[in-house]
């Protein structure tokens, strides 16, 4: 193999996500605001950027307006559609009933936020990044993590290019090529492959609890132009999920171009083997309320991503010597808010300004200390603290008392009355039922109007990978599958994996477990949900998975 090519950098950062691409621009600012050369670059695994950026999303522009004050003067995709209407649902199988506002904290309105596509505003951001002389490479995965001798992060090396299945080279072979930093940033997003080991390496969670995941699902569509109303928000909660085996809630979003955004999130602690979010998605989508939405509409495309909903007893140690934590990678979602853009953005931009005064000040390799102040004296810290108990809350007593104690808990810690205890979180791997316990849950067949299947979904998400390369969804044991998961818990990979990636097939003692990882989307769900983690997600060549448009 020939060796490796190197790159030196100020500042390496993984991931063209919103943190990633806010920490970028920031740097830049802080280095033309100071007359200073600073060099600053950007791996994005997606073909472009926004690629694989998927959200909502309606969001908070607080870090926005401190990044770029003057973005709404331009031609951001954010400014189109300023949320103008909020309804909360309760959704039973039949009928609805609406949550009345004046009941939840002022900051669930929704008031002054807007709704569009994250993966826009990311392609936009990405722009104002080059402007600034940052450089992005996008269909480059960080697949290593590179150490100086003293054990602190140097960098990271891009995964070879044209590897076989067997590990052989093709003609095109390249191999990767290396990017060396004084600090290097990781914005992966959420359950990030170099980020997990990182957090072995350095034992970043010894403080922290156990991160908790949700599954979201997501739909675009044209719609109906008499039924859309921009600005329009709406999120539900109840049907079809059963209370006290699962939790979750829908979401559906008119934004711009007469198109509706819309999708499901299933809490990954659900109890249930037999449970499918993506079919509980399909099955949400024949709601009355929902179906009447989406008469005579058209899906356009299709997306499936996990979100950190740990929140702040879940945020891990942010540094460690040469090396940070950005965005959703550090767990930085605001949960009852439904909205994470905000947060991830300003932990890039605190974690620049540390970084910058670092290098000034001719440092590299060592903690960024700077930063974790930063956040503990951040409104980011402030918000995400004062809703630390909603999700366990609700897991705790179910759907309609844990609705009752969270949003008790949230006015509380608005009029300063401060709880005097944090509630813990634990792994969603644990929380399965053995399948003999279990009742199994009859989905109907999709309808292709309506309702999908999970491969007809998977085309619409423009998910392709090069086949010929090795398996980027690998084993731990191969024999779990099949000899443990299957027998105590029916194999719950082949439904709760959104994209159809896990198959028992065979028959009798002929069976056997299927990856299709040209399938995946990328949303870490098995990584998470594997009662045995037994799989490991890591990243697959440069450019593969999805090609989100407008998502």
């Amino acid at each position: 193999m020939s060796e490796r090519e190197s790159m030196p950098y100020d500042v390496v950062i993984v991931g063209a996500g919103p943190a990633g691409l806010s920490a970028a621009i920031r740097l830049k600012q802080l280095a033309n605001d100071a007359g200073a050369e600073l060099s600053v670059c950007i791996l994005e695994k997606g073909s472009e950027v926004g690629a694989h950026i998927l959200s909502g999303a309606v969001v908070d522009p607080r870090a926005l307006d401190e990044l770029l004050p003057d973005w709404r003067d331009g031609d951001c995709p954010l400014a189109r559609t300023p949320v103008t209407e909020n309804h909360h649902w309760v959704l039973t199988e039949k009928g609805k009933s609406s949550f009345p506002e004046f009941i939840t904290p002022p900051f669930l309105h929704n008031k002054g936020t807007y709704t569009g596509s994250l993966g826009n505003l990311c392609r936009w951001l990405a722009g104002k990044a080059e402007e600034l002389g940052v450089e992005i490479f996008p269909g480059f995965a960080a697949a290593e993590i590179l150490y100086n001798e003293d054990g602190s992060v140097k960098g990271v090396a891009t995964g070879d290019m044209g590897v076989a299945r067997d590990g052989s080279h093709k003609p095109d072979y390249a191999p990767g090529l290396e990017l060396h930093a004084k600090y290097t940033f990781f914005g992966e997003g959420v359950r990030g492959h170099l980020s997990k080991q990182l957090q072995r390496q350095f034992d970043l969670c010894r403080d922290a609890d156990p991160q908790v995941y949700g599954l979201g699902v997501k739909e675009l569509w044209d719609i109906d132009p008499a039924k859309h109303v921009p600005g329009r928000v709406i999120h539900t909660q109840g049907w079809p999920l059963k209370d006290g085996e699962a939790n979750g809630g829908g979401f559906l979003y008119h934004q711009a171009d007469g198109q509706v955004a819309l999708g499901f999130v299933t809490w990954l602690n659900y109890k249930n083997p037999y449970l499918s979010p993506f079919q509980e998605m399909q099955r949400w989508k024949t709601h009355p309320a929902i179906a009447e939405i989406l008469e005579g509409a058209k899906r356009v495309s299709y997306g499936a991503r996990a979100i950190s909903d740990g929140g702040w007893q879940s945020v891990p140690k942010l540094v460690m010597p040469g090396a940070a934590l950005l965005g959703d990678t550090a767990g930085f979602l605001n949960v009852p808010r439904i909205k994470g853009t905000h947060t991830a953005m300003k932990s890039g931009m605190m974690a620049a300004e540390a970084a910058f005064a670092a290098v000034q000040a001719g440092r590299g390799g060592d903690e960024l200390t700077a930063y974790p102040e930063a956040y503990e004296a951040s409104w980011v810290y402030k918000e995400l603290r004062g809703v630390r108990n909603v999700v366990p809350l609700v897991k705790k007593f179910g759907d309609t008392w844990g609705t009752v104690f969270s949003g008790i808990a949230m006015w509380m810690e608005l009029i300063g009355l401060r709880w005097p205890f944090t509630m813990k979180h634990h792994p969603d791997h644990e929380s399965l039922w053995h399948a003999s316990a279990a009742q199994k849950i009859d989905y109907p067949k999709p309808d292709g109007v309506l309702t999908f299947d999970r491969l007809s979904s998977v085309f619409v998400s423009n998910t392709n990978h090069e086949e010929d390369q090795p398996v980027h969804l690998t084993l731990k044991d191969p024999d779990i599958p099949i000899g443990y998961n299957l027998p105590v818990y029916a194999e719950p990979a082949q439904r709760y994996c959104p994209a159809g990636v896990y198959e028992v097939v065979g028959e009798g003692e002929d069976l056997r477990f299927q990856i299709n990882a040209q399938n995946c989307v990328h949303c870490k769900t098995c990584d998470i949900k594997d009662p045995t983690q037994n799989i490991n997600w890591v990243v697959p060549e440069g450019g593969g998975g999805p090609n989100y448009p407008n998502m």
